[in-house]
């Protein structure tokens, strides 16, 4: 990432900040002035209202160094040549020039105050002549470069607590973006298995429901079979929701009231959807067992059967549907659905969810899922990683 530019460092200084700045600046220009104004107003009193009128100027410029930090900055130096009063502005100017840790900009301003500084001791009336020169340069470049240190540890002071601020900031935002995320993965894995769990007990009773509705031979007694059928797949349905909604209570995302299934359930899930009266043909080619297949596998595999069963309930009420479950440890586990498509009339509206949530589930587990129409037969297919 490129390093922001120094404006990004300078804080936004108020009340206290811009006391204490003008204080120092206002001592500064005193201590400069104290040394010679008294000669100047008595030897020489050109000198003297030269160095006010330089100094007002100065001080108006020197709240514009922010803007215009190199131009003030010698501007100012060169007024503190001929100005006691314009030592404070010009030694706050090179202080913010320093600040911003450009060498380039620290050393021109650095050679034109400490040449200035030299003129206005040759320059001004001191009250003591005899002042060696190199005395006078020690004393100007020790005061300058203890000016331009503090200036340059400021400047890295400010970008040390800019940088930590744009970490934190950008700790809590990344911090914020992954609990977004989070409570996103958590609400679409529980809208999966809300989908893939009570969309197969409601397409159950909606199909049961249904023939209740079109069959007006039906006896009393078979009419009671058929509401008891309903009330059971209704009972089912109940304790679905409730195993699913305990994963809003489990830190390991799986239910807390009963087990989840694995493949080992996949004969009882088609004996189950033949039970209810589905044309359904299941073929198991896997190689290895059932036992050697991982219960996250399966629980995958067994989502895929769902939701294929229910969507040919949905979809395809009365066609036949065909399952077939092939595969090694080696080459994954390949699952393969097909029933015709707009075999009899709709049962129950689709919204598409149910294949959304599957091909996530499948992405989840290393795996692809797939669908496409082979003239009028709708094919699901999805290929599943053995390993977990």
């Amino acid at each position: 990432m490129d390093k922001p530019p120094p404006e990004a460092f300078q804080p936004q200084i108020t009340g206290w900040g811009h006391v204490w700045r003008i204080m120092l600046m206002v001592a500064i220009s005193a201590i400069a002035w104290g040394t010679v104004a008294a000669r100047q107003l008595q030897d020489h009193p050109a000198l003297f209202w030269l160095d006010i009128a330089l100094a007002v100027p100065a001080y108006v410029l020197v709240f514009f160094r922010r803007r215009w930090p190199m131009p003030v900055a010698v501007v100012l130096a060169l007024l503190s040549s001929l100005s006691g009063l314009a030592a404070g502005p010009a030694t706050l100017a090179a202080a913010s020039v320093a600040t911003r840790r450009h060498w380039r900009q620290v050393a021109l301003v650095g050679v034109v105050s400490l040449v200035c500084a030299q003129v206005f001791a040759a320059v001004e009336p001191t009250g003591n002549p005899q002042d060696p020169y190199l005395l006078v340069l020690v004393i100007n470049l020790t005061f300058l470069a203890s000016v331009l240190g503090w200036g340059m540890y400021v400047g890295s002071r400010r970008e040390l607590v800019w940088t930590l601020r744009q970490r934190a900031e950008r700790a809590e935002a990344e911090q914020e973006l992954r609990v977004a995320r989070a409570r996103s993965n958590e609400r679409a894995r529980i809208a999966r298995e809300m989908h893939d769990v009570l969309a197969h007990r409601i397409s159950q009773i909606s199909m049961h429901a249904g023939a209740l509705a079109f069959r007006d031979d039906l006896t009393a007694e078979e009419m009671r079979s058929s509401v008891q059928v309903i009330q059971e797949k209704a009972h089912e349905a109940l304790t679905d929701l409730r195993g699913v909604l305990g994963v809003l209570r489990d830190e390991a995302g799986e239910p807390l009231d009963a087990p989840q299934p694995t493949y080992d359930d996949l004969p009882r899930l088609v004996d189950d959807a033949r039970g209810s009266g589905l044309d359904l043909e299941y073929v198991d080619l896997l190689d290895g067992g059932s036992d050697h297949v991982p219960d996250a596998v399966g629980r995958t595999l067994y989502r895929i059967v769902q939701e294929g069963i229910t969507n040919a309930r949905k979809h395809a009420p009365g066609a036949r549907l065909s399952i077939r479950v092939s595969g090694s440890p080696g080459d994954g586990i390949d699952i393969l659905l097909r029933n015709p498509v707009g075999f009899g009339p709709t049962a129950t509206p689709g919204s598409g969810l149910g294949l959304v949530g599957l091909a996530e589930r499948a992405q989840l587990r290393g795996g692809r899922i797939e669908t496409s129409r082979d003239g009028s037969t709708f094919v699901l297919h999805g290929w599943i990683p053995w390993a977990a």
